[in-house]
């Protein structure tokens, strides 16, 4: 097909982040858009040029002429979403992430990854920032094999979304799965492993505690640490802290090994960045061998355009490019559903382990 015609499903911020990227694709265009929010539907179909707005997901599967599916709604309302387009018109579909929020939606899923007739990519963006990617690149060479990889990430609480769904563990799943399946995708990504053992530490310090929606308190947590023991023997560790606005780098990424490091240093949105800290950062990685050769940091600018399209360093721009291409015809999805679960999974031993204060043996 000479161009993918897509439908939306969710336009909120991310659906129209969605739609702004496959707007820059030569071969992409949004033909129809759903959300129960009238208001956020009539915005995203303009911003698409002019989308068909359905007023229910029944009427976007009937319309003619869809060639993919992006379903970027609420966290929970992604498996029954994916069970109505299995069951109604099983397109292609590239879903946000979360895949899913409980352990009971395990057995669909898997189920769906075995007898779905058509491609389904999840979509884990941090997997495609360019600086991260040429992290991926380089890291075997630079490190001699990893022995210890640690993600940080310091940035601004989570935003306000539509009934603050992403205020409750219930609908989002936790923040370490909501916020931190990105960074347990790239631990799996990077070290080429599965890990057999979490143990984390989290809570609610600083952000949320004097919000109330319909009588109930946010119970969503702010800050952790993951620490998991991976089947190879190496160990990762992920510290998250959500009330870090300013800081110079939302994400630094670090694999160390016997030849040496090398470090990703990721800024975060532009539009959140403090204008009294003068220009934001370009996005960096830095390589570091054992011998003493010193540092050698490589930027990695991202083109102005991708940047304009939405907060995630252009990546959204790329994942959409391989979508694209695997709805033409071209190769097979990248991020899998068992990709998605797996991130997942590993997410809700993280929001047990911190919960109980015992390790989760996976």
């Amino acid at each position: 097909m000479s161009v993918v015609r897509y439908g939306v499903i969710g336009c909120g911020m991310m659906g129209r982040e969605h739609i702004q990227n496959i707007n820059l694709l030569p071969q992409g265009r949004v033909i129809a858009v759903f959300d129960p929010v009238t208001d956020l539907a009539q915005s995203a179909a303009e911003l698409a040029g002019g989308a068909q707005v359905c007023t229910t997901l029944e009427d976007l599967l009937a319309v003619e002429g869809l060639d993919a599916l992006v379903v970027v709604s609420p966290n929970d309302c992604h498996v029954p979403q994916l069970r109505q387009i299995a069951a109604t018109r099983p397109l292609p579909v590239l879903c946000e992430k979360p895949l899913y929020t409980t352990p009971e939606d395990e057995v669909f899923l898997a189920e769906l990854a075995r007898s779905y007739p058509a491609p389904v990519w999840v979509a884990m963006e941090y997997r495609y920032m360019p600086p991260v990617a040429l992290l991926r690149q380089e890291v075997a060479e630079v490190t001699g094999g990893i022995s210890m990889l640690s993600i940080r990430e310091h940035r601004f609480p989570f935003l306000p979304k539509v009934g603050a769904w992403n205020r409750f563990n219930a609908r989002s799943g936790g923040t370490l799965v909501e916020k931190c399946c990105h960074f347990f995708d790239l631990m799996r990504l990077i070290l080429r492993d599965e890990p057999v053992r979490v143990m984390a530490s989290a809570g609610q310090a600083v952000n949320h505690k004097d919000e109330t929606y319909d009588g109930r308190a946010p119970d969503i947590w702010d800050n952790g640490y993951v620490v998991l023991d991976f089947a190879g023997g190496a160990r990762a560790m992920l510290e998250l802290c959500m009330f870090a606005e300013g800081s110079r780098y939302q994400e630094e990424i670090c694999a160390l090994g016997p030849s040496g490091k090398i470090e990703a240093l990721v800024p975060g949105p532009g539009r959140f960045w403090p204008a009294h800290l003068g220009e934001a950062p370009v996005p960096q990685v830095i390589v570091s061998p054992r011998v003493p050769k010193g540092p050698r940091v490589i930027e990695v600018p991202v083109e102005a355009e991708l940047l304009a399209a939405g907060d995630h360093n252009g990546s959204t721009f790329y994942q959409h490019e391989g979508f694209n291409a695997v709805v033409r015809g071209e190769g097979a999805p990248e991020v899998t559903l068992a990709d998605g679960m797996a991130a997942v999974r590993i997410g809700l031993a993280a929001q047990e382990s911190a919960r109980t204060g015992q390790a989760v043996l996976l």
